[in-house]
């Protein structure tokens, strides 16, 4: 089936720019620590981030690849780049008057998502400061989600997902280049951000150009498919972006506790999004256009199959990454970061809200596959319901936890709102008939748990040599951890074997491209 090829594509990129991001954080961990500077660079990277992912991995794309592929399937390709292109206009228009809009009210704004900072008015100023320098990459990283849609919709996976490479690239060489110059190390790193946008633009541009989907700028207007997608958009916009949400609420509740609190949040999360990015990103990209096709053709027995066998993939690769990043987290995050300003103190913290934050993992990922499921039937409004009960169920366990275990609390409350959005999904869902766990599904579930069990007591076994190592030089302490990972992965590949949970050669053949 070509959609584990898909997700083979657009794992390998996001593993690539998962590789790339911790060089870069490693490169910030090392120069900036976990300070005030810190502090107010990652809260104003966050902001535009977080309406990226709103308006483009989240509200836009789920709102425009259905439409989009459903004129690709019934009207063309000369229907689809029309439509593409009229969109363009119209988001151009309103992210250019949204940044204005923002970069006047800043202050205001950043009173919102980080209130703790306010009684500190230099960390606040520098805050501000960075998120006006930072916020220009939120338009144009739209218009790279608007190309990336309909190229995806077309089953050209590679250019969007190696487009997060050209931004790691861009803050490096802005550490290595301006760090000297800059005021401030995170003034440094907020420029490379809007550079990094035009950068990611560009390529994809290039990339639609070489697909045979030359985009060009026309007449702005709003016609009734275009209000169409932003009737769907807005719902989505917090259907989508629960978790997203769920991690600004991270940053405001954080801002309240002490210095370093946002930074190991951060920190903690750019590890346990390495296996987010490369499995729940890429499932969620390769079966929302194919679902997309196979509810407008009517093939209902086709789209229950395909996200049967999403969830099946899901599991297998999830469900062994929580296990290792709960068990490994102390290690991992040591050999990542501790260095320079980054102390032990600092990499303890970070250890406590990886381990708290991975729990989520499956959930964070399940939900990749179950949302594409209303998505695909253009109903953005389930997933808002749901959305609200998660974010509601965040803000009263954070509050709650963090009087008791600090920044840890909201790792947990995060990870606990995962799992009550993806239970709530996949119950709907199941009543509609959109979901219908089958045969296999039901029997490997539990396969993949065991073999995951097997994984987890070689790796408790493990830390025992984790724990001679101290004292070692740190590269022969990265190598220690790289072979407890490898040890795990192997004992996993056997024991899925062994179960039944894969079969390599099952897998081979539906990675294999169809003649």
């Amino acid at each position: 089936m070509s959609m584990l090829r898909h997700i083979a594509t657009v794992g390998g990129y996001t593993l690539a720019s998962r590789v790339t991001g911790f060089a870069r954080d490693i490169l910030i961990a090392a120069l900036v620590g976990a300070g005030p500077v810190a502090d107010a660079f990652f809260v104003a990277f966050k902001f535009p981030n977080f309406f990226r992912r709103l308006s483009g991995e989240g509200a836009f794309t789920i709102a425009f690849v259905p439409m989009v592929s459903g004129l690709l399937a019934t009207q063309g390709r000369a229907a689809a780049l029309d439509f593409a292109q009229r969109t363009l206009a119209v988001m151009a228009v309103v992210m250019l008057g949204f940044l204005a809009v923002m970069e006047a009210i800043m202050p205001w704004a950043m009173q919102v998502i980080a209130p703790g900072f306010v009684a500190d008015p230099a960390k606040f100023d520098l805050a501000v400061d960075l998120a006006r320098i930072t916020f220009p990459y939120l338009p144009l990283i739209s218009f790279v989600a608007l190309i990336g849609g309909l190229l995806n919709a077309t089953d050209r996976f590679a250019a969007m997902a190696a487009a997060p490479i050209l931004l790691n690239i861009c803050l490096i060489l802005s550490l290595f280049a301006l760090v000297p110059y800059a005021e401030t190390p995170g003034h440094a790193l907020a420029w490379g951000v809007p550079v990094a946008g035009f950068v990611q633009f560009f390529f994809l541009l290039a990339a639609a150009r070489h697909n045979g989907l030359p985009l060009r700028l026309v007449r702005p207007r709003l016609s009734p498919d275009i209000r169409k997608l932003f009737r769907l958009m807005l719902p989505a916009a917090v259907g989508a972006g629960v978790m997203q949400i769920n991690l600004l609420v991270d940053v405001l509740l954080a801002s309240l506790l002490p210095t370093g609190a946002i930074s190991y949040l951060y920190y903690a999360d750019r590890i346990n999004q390495l296996p987010l990015g490369v499995v729940g990103i890429a499932i969620g990209t390769a079966l929302l256009p194919l679902l997309s096709r196979q509810v407008k053709a009517g093939e209902d027995a086709a789209a229950l199959v395909s996200q049967n066998r999403a969830l099946e993939i899901a599991l297998l690769l999830t469900l062994p990454a929580t296990a290792g990043l709960v068990v490994l987290a102390g290690p991992i995050v040591e050999v990542l970061f501790q260095r320079g300003a980054f102390t032990a103190a600092d990499a303890q913290a970070t250890g406590l809200a990886l381990a708290a934050y991975s729990l989520g993992l499956p959930a964070y990922v399940a939900v990749k596959v179950l949302a594409p499921g209303f998505y695909a039937r253009e109903d953005t409004a389930t997933p808002v319901k749901v959305a609200i009960a998660a974010m509601a169920a965040n803000i009263v366990v954070g509050v709650v936890l963090m009087q008791f275990i600090a920044h840890v609390g909201l790792a947990l409350a995060t990870a606990f709102s995962s799992w009550l959005n993806v239970a709530l999904l996949g119950t709907i869902l199941a009543r509609r008939g959109g979901f219908v766990p089958d045969a296999r599904l039901r029997g490997r579930a539990w396969r993949i748990l065991v073999a995951c069990l097997a994984m987890v007591g070689l790796l408790l076994a493990g830390l025992e040599v984790w724990t001679l190592s101290q004292g070692m030089a740190p590269a022969l302490r990265a190598a220690v951890l790289a072979g407890l990972v490898a040890a795990g992965a192997v004992l996993y590949g056997i024991a899925c074997q062994i179960t039944g949970a894969a079969r390599w050669g099952e897998l081979k053949g539906m990675l294999r491209r169809k003649p």
